[in-house]
């Protein structure tokens, strides 16, 4: 096993994804993933606690960078102007290797409930980080709650249409379109 090749931790997050599609979450081990991955268990556990967390990785710099977009977003920027700011930056990060993984990670997802669980969790966990940057920047609670939940729906459908695109070039488009058929959605609710 080559225990020290570089890649260790996204090769973990590939062959998880990879087993819980093909066998479901509970019927796979924490073994199977570390030999898939070409890596021993040991190392395994020095990037995860558990095969839950392989889902959520990179959950803390997605709202690092979705909050330091709004953050940074210009100052007469309005709610939504600055959440795009934040897909903006967050979009900007993401690979190849991220569009590739995302119809294989929905397939895993759809496994187990228990994955599904964390999904909902990743997703209020994100909400709430773009909730705190815009109230920060002095929107009022329920206008930057509504504005994070319309980041992160932007931000998931996005990603959803660029994961399963053909079309050449990066995930800002598509987040960036989804915000504004949420825009444009919100303002026809009268």
């Amino acid at each position: 096993m080559a225990r020290w090749e570089p890649g260790a931790r996204e090769r973990l997050v590939v062959a998880a994804v990879d087993l819980f599609a093909e066998q479901g979450y509970d019927a796979t081990t924490v073994a199977q993933i570390a030999e898939r991955a070409g890596v021993t268990k040991s190392t395994f556990f020095r990037h995860f606690p558990d095969k839950r967390e392989l889902l959520v990785a990179g959950q803390e710099t997605l709202r690092t960078l979705l909050a330091g977009g709004i953050a940074d977003a210009p100052a007469g920027a309005s709610p939504l102007e600055a959440v795009a700011a934040g897909l903006q930056r967050a979009s900007d990060t993401m690979g190849p290797m991220n569009r590739e993984l995302g119809p294989r990670l929905k397939a895993a997802v759809a496994t187990s409930a228990e994955l599904q669980e964390r999904d909902a969790l990743k997703s209020v966990s994100l909400a709430e980080a773009m909730t705190t940057a815009l109230t920060a920047r002095g929107v009022p609670g329920p206008t930057a709650a509504l504005a994070g939940e319309l980041g992160v729906l932007a931000f998931k459908r996005g990603y959803a249409a660029w994961s399963e695109s053909d079309a050449p070039g990066g995930l800002a488009p598509y987040t960036s379109a989804a915000l504004d058929e949420l825009r444009a959605a919100s303002a026809s609710l009268g």
